[in-house]
């Protein structure tokens, strides 16, 4: 699966710390992710992630348009829900994408657990079944 990585600056050392959790499950998938957050995680991890520009330069552009184009699978998108309003516009367009094309996303620890977990036992194939060309 293409999985993508972002994390507000507040968060991104929880993206880090939840990466090193889950290092084992990750290294198995494609990753890529916005700058700042895809070289941290990387320097702390060892996987191999594709980065784009910071998300302040366009990186989370980027990366909805490999949403908008079915090249994401997965999004883990840590968000600071207090100080999100400099970023909300951007924000809410990477949740609309991920509505449309039915991609899972968590914006929160608890909820990438969940889908780590998920992806770890196979439950997310489903993707495979409704889009068989991906």
């Amino acid at each position: 699966m293409n999985i993508a990585l972002i994390a507000h600056d507040s968060k991104k050392e929880l993206m880090v710390q939840f990466c090193i959790a889950y290092c084992g499950v990750l290294s198995r998938h494609n990753l890529c992710a916005t700058g700042s957050t895809g070289k941290l995680v990387g320097e702390a991890t060892g996987l191999k992630i594709q980065r784009y520009l910071s998300g302040s330069q366009g990186g989370d552009q980027q990366i909805a348009s490999r949403i908008s184009c079915n090249e994401i699978d997965l999004l883990l998108f840590f968000r600071d829900p207090i100080s999100a309003g400099i970023h909300e516009p951007n924000d809410m367009n990477l949740l609309r994408l991920c509505d449309v094309h039915n991609i899972p996303v968590a914006t929160n620890i608890a909820t990438a657990e969940a889908l780590i977990h998920a992806l770890e036992r196979g439950d997310l194939d489903w993707r495979d079944i409704v889009n068989p060309t991906r």
